[in-house]
């Protein structure tokens, strides 16, 4: 899957979650559906991404919430 697909999934995902009231609630719940319902490759994809680009095209909460729980999507 290409790298704009990707990080357009991820920002309607932020867009649902930055909803929640709270924030820390926010950034765990999309991370939590990133690791939930994306394959491992699709994770390891976006999180290079991050790293490589950092990640560009990421809306602040998406980018916040894969730098804050990366580790649980490795």
């Amino acid at each position: 899957m290409d790298n704009d697909n990707l990080i357009r999934m991820a920002n309607r995902i932020g867009i649902f979650f930055s909803a929640m009231p709270e924030r820390t609630e926010a950034l765990e719940g999309i991370a939590t559906h990133i690791k939930r319902f994306w394959a491992p490759r699709m994770r390891q994809q976006i999180l290079t991404h991050l790293d490589q680009q950092g990640g560009q095209g990421l809306q602040d909460i998406v980018l916040e919430a894969l730098q804050l729980h990366a580790g649980m999507l490795r």
